[in-house]
């Protein structure tokens, strides 16, 4: 942890240490003063010895060791034997030694033997010296043990066991506010942990908590002035940040959430103007915000409202009015606050005309249109300028007040900062409770609106302390999307009670019109930055299909003139909020039609041509807009030959990529630079986004400047700048994976309007530095993106390619198969899985064999993530081979390897091992190859064994506790087999268990979807004697009669959307069954026909026989499942086949078997009359229908 010293002086030290700053600690430090006096004897000599030391500084480097040992060694040296005024002489010597190690330990790593030696001298300094001494002694204290907590366990039981000298004086009962500030800072720099490093124990951090918890619960003593107590408010604030960084949340009696987050409510506003609320105690999970009430004129927040009083009732009189309306200098409080003269900020959970903590400012009629503030200059002031000393609070009408105003704001500060890791430190789902008490609910009429963090954002005149509250709204908002997808507001409202969704909706709503407040209001960069990015935050989670339109048109007039601001932060946060904008739900029709409107709208003179702020902010001159319209690249004519107006928002990407500056960067601008003339990498990469996001959520809008997109990606490609050549790559991807989503969508128009167009887009891509950068060894995470632009190529525009650009392209793929690289070789590895679906290339028996080596070779790589892709290629390429199969016959069957088959079935039989992920993919491989299997292969001897290895693989996956996902795929392996005729189903060793396996899934699965495939695949065989013998047609039987029965009883309410599919599945089988049993075989299927059971199968049965909704309701099949549904009519031909199926065992002479035969006939025709009683019934009901229509005449 090496540290340096910021700023000494005679008054302060301020220490950073690796980002994370300790405390300020004004006047605490040693100095020479009245003490020194009384040492009489050598007092010049120790005077000398003393300036030194405070003159020491780190730049010193290994010289300062030896310094501060020789001027220690003169400070012993000299006569302290003389005068002493009623000190103890040990404590005056101890008094600069305690300075010194402050000093030292804040610029020097400490080892674990010195940081023994200087605590344990400090705990028997603090035992021994005088009490006058102790508060510099902690001083010191604080600086050895922050962030080593953990590395001083033999101190911990002297400094915080259960009489440890750090409670004692940490007590809110301790009556030296000096001892009791010095205390507290000790304990939150003991809690300080480092990541990487052990975090203090549990314990001891629970008794500083409590620590902290009581001095924020306790009352100002009358006796403490109000800076002092501010700093111990600021020190016990930091203390409960440093405690939940880096841990979870842990409710306990002593950790009560509700009570801290009710604490923290209270100082985040502490002392700001305007604000007289009392908090509640505790908070409490509610849907509703917690009544805040009016306190009593003695209420102990108060006691800078005198001074704020006085000062809103002089506005406007006086020398001091006037000199509070200056903006040219700022305030005395610096870069913490705003000048007083800042025009009103209203909203924000109490937005304008809203009743509480209004702030003595001017009033505005409309909150859409404020006035802007006119000293935003000031925040550009160098901070030496503004805030220097003590000497900036030297104005003796107003010195104290300023001073009061700015250690206020850094308690809010500090609060909002230990918010923040609250919610970073506390599950999601339990903030939410808590929602209402921070967000602003709907404007309300009548009633003050409770306060929330936009309170602070819009009403706070510190810009820190504003910042710090958009942060932690952003914190809040971040992975809220599962939380605010409750919220609707498209219905009628009802009268009767308003529901949870319409709260949230007008919440959101509210938070919508506050933020665009804060954005219209806003004059620090640093907060506006904080404020656009709320934004991005609310934007991406917001569920704006379920919102009435209309919050994203005024968010979008107002964000597009800071895309154009001299801060370069602000504009890529503003390209960012575009990007949330267009990806949030897409497409959405808002969207849509605030992407087509037109460009000249950004020009001079519009509504949107400049930011609310200042217009001269706006770093392009006019005449760069006027030129916007006019650019080459955007525009152009449509695939039909007409001129189409691009998308405007396309036409700014593209211009801050490409086209050059206008005038010299804001001095923001300078780190982002990447030489020459254009925009600042920031800036472009953020625009090569947007347009990513654009491409992928709006095509259609895009799909007019494709060969524009082409040459920018082109253009990025050839760069220098790896990320400006990686975002070019994304785009191109997401560009090709629109062109497949358009053609799926609509394949027929997609052909005739842009197919030569795809063809001349890709050529040009191809002939492009898309295959350098395939071939740059130096980045790989660029090879990976181009691996992918390769994959999204539109099949149907492959196959127009000349032959080389083809043979080109598969070459570099197989070549990246053995990159060094796991990302890279995942990428190439998966590409070949895409290319091998091509129809051009899946019949070439030579592409798909070296394809199918490559994946072999990449499925035993050392990388989960690798393998998996590995195996998804092999899947594809295995229903490559089940597709020839079916459509080329044995032409392609005999060219292909049987030593490449039999090594692609034991690769993937080793792969079904494999995690769950790579598993999945591997058992659908399985399937295929068992599937693709010719009498050829196996009779031969080689074959056998991994056959038997390739069916236990899968069996044992269908009974194993593999995800579902995997069980599901197995399950459609086993029925994938079963097509095959030339396995020995029925009657090898691994038939009875794979029946087994189906039938246990079938009725005791949890999952719908699993028991669906189990029962499709027991519906595979084509005849009786692949089911086995008569036991084993039983088990089959009864299994999926069971299932049926109980089809409708699950502990998760979601598989009730798969109960209709489950019972269509398991309906067919039963049929299926029946129609190819034998007489033997009823007897069993007789018995499962009792009379509780009879009946509710002949239900099931005549529904799924009858009932068309079954069939016409797609929500309840999946996507997977669809193909598997059949039609009326066919089902019923499953029910004749069925019944001639008996009528022809009725032919064989078996007496025994006669009753059962006569039962499960009785049965099938009992299922059949009902079914023509049901149909007669709806003739019927639609022949009255009929009758009952009004009659038509004729127009005669």
């Amino acid at each position: 942890m090496a540290a340096r010293v910021s700023r000494v002086d005679s008054s302060s030290v301020v220490v950073s240490d690796g980002g994370l700053a300790p405390f300020q600690s004004e006047g605490l430090l040693f100095s020479a003063g009245a003490e020194l006096d009384s040492l009489q004897a050598g007092g010049e000599p120790f005077r000398r010895c003393s300036a030194k030391l405070r003159a020491l500084s780190a730049s010193g480097g290994a010289t300062v060791k030896t310094e501060l040992n020789l001027l220690l060694d003169e400070l012993l040296s000299h006569n302290y034997s003389l005068q002493n005024s009623g000190h103890n002489i040990t404590a005056q010597v101890t008094y600069p030694a305690q300075h010194s190690i402050h000093y030292i330990t804040a610029q020097v790593i400490v080892d674990e033997q010195t940081l023994y030696t200087l605590v344990s001298y400090c705990t028997r300094a603090l035992r021994t010296c005088s009490s006058w001494t102790h508060s510099e002694i902690l001083l010191a204290v604080s600086s050895l043990v922050y962030g080593n907590g953990p590395r001083c366990q033999q101190h911990l039981p002297e400094l915080i066991g259960p009489n440890g000298v750090l409670l004692k004086y940490g007590d809110p009962k301790q009556t030296d506010i000096e001892l009791r500030r010095s205390s507290v800072h000790c304990l939150a720099n003991l809690c300080l942990g480092v990541p990487g490093h052990p975090y203090l124990e549990e314990s001891y951090k629970g008794v500083c908590y409590r620590i902290f918890l009581h001095n924020l619960q306790s009352l100002k003593p009358s006796d403490v002035e109000d800076v002092v107590f501010c700093t111990l408010l600021q020190s016990s604030l930091k203390g409960i940040q440093y405690f939940l960084n880096g841990a979870k949340w842990k409710s306990t009696p002593d950790q009560d959430l509700g009570t801290l987050l009710a604490l923290l409510k209270k100082y985040m506003f502490y002392g700001l103007p305007g604000i007289n609320v009392e908090m509640p105690q505790v908070l409490y999970p509610a849907p509703l915000p917690q009544y805040e009430a009016v306190p009593a004129a003695k209420a102990e927040p108060a006691q800078d409202v005198p001074a704020q009083r006085k000062t809103s009732g002089s506005r406007g009189k006086g020398k001091k009015a006037k000199a509070e309306g200056k903006t040219d200098g700022g305030p005395e409080e610096g870069d913490d606050e705003e000048p007083i003269s800042v025009p009103v900020r209203t909203g924000g959970g109490g937005g304008a005309g809203r009743g509480e903590g209004r702030i003595g400012w001017p009033k505005t009629s409309n909150p859409l249109t404020l006035p802007l503030q006119t000293g935003a200059h000031s925040q550009f002031y160098p901070n030496w300028k503004k805030n220097s000393s003590d000497s900036e609070f030297s104005d003796p009408e107003g010195g104290m007040q300023s001073k009061l105003r700015l250690y206020q704001a850094r308690v809010r500060q500090s609060a909002l900062q230990c918010f923040l890791a609250v919610v970073k430190s506390v599950e999601k789902r339990v903030l939410h409770g808590y929602w209402s008490s921070f967000i602003p609910d709907a404007p309300g009429t009548g009633s003050p609106p409770s306060l929330t963090l936009l309170t602070i954002a819009l009403k706070d005149p510190s810009p820190k302390v504003r910042a710090a509250s958009l942060q932690v709204l952003s914190a809040l908002l971040e992975g809220s999307r599962q939380f605010l997808s409750a919220a609707e507001d498209t219905s009628t409202p009802r009268q009767a009670f308003t529901p949870f969704s319409a709260t949230l909706a007008a919440s959101l709503r509210e938070l919508h019109r506050c933020l665009l407040l804060a954005l219209l209001a806003e004059s620090s960069s640093q907060t506006l930055i904080q404020v656009i990015k709320c934004l991005a935050h609310l934007v991406s989670n917001v569920p704006y299909n379920r919102l009435r339109p209309g919050l994203l048109s005024p968010l979008w007039k107002q964000i597009r003139p800071y895309v154009r601001h001299r801060d370069v932060n602000v504009r890529v946060s503003s390209l960012t909020l575009f990007g949330a904008i267009v990806s949030a739900q897409a497409p959405l029709p808002e969207v849509q039609l605030l992407l087509q409107q037109p460009s000249q709208s950004m020009g001079p003179g519009t509504s949107g041509g400049a930011t609310p702020q200042e217009q001269c902010l706006s770093w392009r001159q006019p005449v760069r807009r006027d030129r916007e319209p006019n650019l080459p690249s955007p525009g152009g004519t449509g695939v039909d030959g007409v001129l189409e107006a691009p998308c405007w928002l396309l036409q700014l990407c593209v211009a801050l990529v490409t086209q050059p500056r206008d005038e010299p960067y804001s001095d923001s601008d300078a780190a982002g630079s990447t030489g020459g003339a254009l925009e600042p990498s920031p800036v472009r990469l953020e625009a090569l986004q947007v347009l990513a996001h654009l491409v992928k959520g709006y095509f259609a809008l895009t799909q007019t400047s494709l060969l524009e997109l082409a040459q920018l990606s082109a253009r990025c490609l050839r760069e220098q700048d790896p990320s400006v050549q990686l975002h070019g790559a994304k785009l191109l991807e997401e560009l090709g994976t629109g062109i497949i989503q358009q053609y799926r969508s609509d394949a027929i128009v997609f052909i005739h309007t842009t197919d030569n167009f795809v063809v001349q887009f890709w050529s040009e891509v191809l002939t492009g530095p898309l295959i350098g950068a395939l071939q740059n060894d130096q980045h790989p995470t660029l090879q990976t993106s181009a691996c992918d632009t390769l994959s999204s190529i539109l099949p149907q525009a492959f196959s127009q390619f000349p032959d080389k650009t083809q043979v080109l392209c598969i070459t570099i793929l197989l070549g990246l198969t053995y990159s060094e690289n796991s990302l890279v070789k995942a990428a190439a590895v998966r590409a070949l899985g895409v290319y091998v679906l091509f129809p051009c290339l899946r019949e070439d028996v030579m592409f798909v064999a070296d394809t199918a080596n490559a994946i072999l070779t990449v499925l035993d790589d050392r990388f989960p993530n690798v393998r998996a892709k590995a195996a998804w290629s092999l899947g594809n390429l295995t229903d490559t081979l089940i597709v020839n199969m079916e459509s080329v016959e044995l032409e392609f069957q005999e060219e292909f390897s049987d030593m490449l088959l039999l090594k692609m079935l034991r690769s993937a039989t080793r792969a079904s091992g494999d995690k769950d992920r790579v598993k999945s993919n591997a058992v659908r491989a399985l399937g295929n190859l068992l599937h693709f299997l010719q009498p050829a292969h196996l009779r031969k001897p080689a074959f056998q064994q991994p056959l038997e290895q390739a069916m236990r693989a899968l069996i044992d996956t269908v009974k194993g506790d593999a995800t579902m996902k995997v069980r599901w795929n197995a399950c459609y392996a086993l029925g994938n087999a079963f097509r095959n005729p030339g396995l020995p189903l029925g009657t090898a060793s691994w038939s009875e268990e794979a029946y087994s396996a189906l039938s246990s899934v079938v009725t005791s699965c949890k999952n719908f979807k699993v028991r669906i495939k189990s029962a499709a695949a027991l519906s595979v065989p084509a005849s009786r004697d692949r089911y086995g013998d008569m036991r084993q047609f039983a088990e089959v039987w009864c299994a999926l009669a069971q299932a049926l029965e109980h089809s409708e009883e699950t502990e998760d309410f979601l598989e009730y959307r798969y109960c209709t599919s489950l019972r269509t599945e398991l309906c067919h089988a039963l049929l299926h069954l029946l129609s190819l049993c034998q007489l033997d075989d009823l007897a069993n299927v007789q018995a499962s026909l009792n009379s509780q059971s009879k009946a509710v199968l002949l239900g099931f049965l005549v529904h799924y026989l009858s009932d068309v909704a079954l069939v016409s309701r797609p929500e309840d099949v999946s996507g997977e499942d669809a193909g598997d549904q059949m039609e009326p009519r066919d089902r019923l031909k499953e029910l004749e086949q069925a019944l001639s199926r008996l009528k022809e065992l009725e032919g064989e002479d078996r007496v025994d078997s006669k009753s059962d035969l006569d039962t499960v006939k009785m049965f099938l025709e009992d299922v059949s009359k009902s079914c023509e009683t049901i149909k007669a019934a709806e003739g019927l009901d639609a022949s009255v229908t009929h009758t009952n229509s009004p009659p038509k005449f004729s127009s005669d």
